[in-house]
């Protein structure tokens, strides 16, 4: 998988090509977290690919990778407070957003994984399964997936009756017993079911 630096879907060439994903729609707690990536093609990184189907040593060594050499990235977020107020969709979709606009070089053309666009002004296309077919999107979800896990494992250092080291976040039977056990946080997202559920059982 290799940077694309050629011509958009509508024939115009690309000088800077980001890609840019989001990691985080499932969990019950915390920011959706996106970033936005410009490779260098003269500093190619090799080992690409999907976030989720790397380990967790190799995702941050490509992430410290990707941070040295791309021309530019950056990473963003939308609250837990701005997923309960417009859903997680529109949430996913600023954070990609912010991730564009944050970056320091000003992309001609915006590779977005999924099927959906945030709305601006940039040349863009969705690409299902962006994060496995474009090396710019792959880079994106790297850092967007570290920056998330980071934060999951601090949140872990200030509540560990949780686990979100362990689950991230996620539904799962732990989880969802420590909510039960000890309720919930304010980094709980409250329009998600079994939260919503919690919530009206008290």
């Amino acid at each position: 998988m290799q940077p694309v630096d050629m011509f958009a879907t509508d024939g115009a060439s690309i000088t800077h090509h980001a890609g840019v994903d989001e990691v985080g729609r499932g969990p019950l707690a915390g920011d959706v977290v996106a970033a936005a990536v410009i490779l260098d093609p003269d500093k190619p990184i090799a080992g690409l690919a999907d976030s989720k189907k790397l380990t967790e040593k190799r995702r941050e060594s490509l992430a410290l990778e990707i941070r040295e050499k791309a021309l530019s990235y950056c990473v963003a977020r939308a609250s837990v407070e701005e997923i309960d107020e417009i859903n997680i969709l529109h949430a996913s979709l600023l954070a990609m957003k912010r991730a564009v606009d944050g970056l320091h070089i000003q992309p001609d053309f915006v590779s977005v994984d999924g099927n959906k666009l945030p709305q601006w002004h940039y040349r863009s296309e969705a690409v299902v399964k962006g994060d496995s077919k474009v090396a710019e999107i792959s880079a994106a979800s790297i850092l967007a997936k570290v920056t998330r896990d980071n934060e999951m494992v601090e949140l872990h250092q200030r509540h560990p009756e949780y686990g979100f080291a362990g689950h991230k976040g996620y539904p799962t039977a732990v989880h969802l017993a420590a909510i039960e056990k000890h309720g919930i946080l304010p980094e709980h997202r409250r329009s998600y079911g079994p939260i919503k559920k919690f919530l009206e059982d008290q």
